[in-house]
């Protein structure tokens, strides 16, 4: 049996939203219909205020002073934690700029999530230093999250001595993708 309903306005009693059918359900909207899209939340950008002093081969977790934005207070100690209700498809990227270097240093940056290390192919940016020049160092990782997993960034740095990650230009950030 087909059921039709017909109405020229649909008012929420109460609340602050109006559900269509049942989870699972498959809506349809037919003609000049429109679905408002979703939002790029929860979302964050943090930066350094000050340089950090990397040791000679030892992978440091970064450390960032302020933020640009953290829409869901999800980013701390650190590290960005997925709020509760907002697990899903995330994408991180990052720009890490070291201070001047001597020949041939290796300088890289990943991504970890829950303490470890991710597939090291994909979530690490590296360079090697030619001249003694700053480097910029970026990369980008898209990862699928639950609630309660956290993100932090790691930088490993073989110069022989202590090296500077610059506060002038090294930020992190990232967003729920909308899917």
């Amino acid at each position: 049996m087909v059921s039709h309903l017909k109405v020229n306005e649909i008012i929420k009693q109460s609340g602050s939203s109006i559900s269509i059918g049942e989870s699972g359900d498959t809506i349809n909207l037919a003609g000049s219909a429109y679905a408002v899209a979703g939002t790029n939340t929860p979302a964050f950008h943090v930066y350094k205020s000050s340089n950090q002093q990397v040791s000679n081969n030892t992978a440091t977790n970064l450390t960032w002073q302020n933020e640009f934005y953290d829409t869901d207070n999800a980013f701390a100690s650190n590290k960005f934690t997925v709020p509760s209700g907002k697990g899903g498809t995330y994408m991180f990227f990052w720009l890490i700029k070291g201070g001047s270097q001597p020949d041939s240093t290796a300088l890289q940056g990943w991504l970890q999530k829950n303490g470890s290390d991710l597939d090291s192919q994909l979530s690490r940016s590296k360079d090697y230093i030619s001249t003694v020049n700053e480097i910029h160092l970026t990369g980008h990782y898209t990862d699928v999250a639950v609630a309660g997993d956290y993100y932090e960034m790691r930088i490993y740095q073989n110069s022989g001595g202590a090296l500077d990650i610059l506060s002038e230009g090294s930020s992190f950030w990232g967003y729920k993708l909308i899917t």
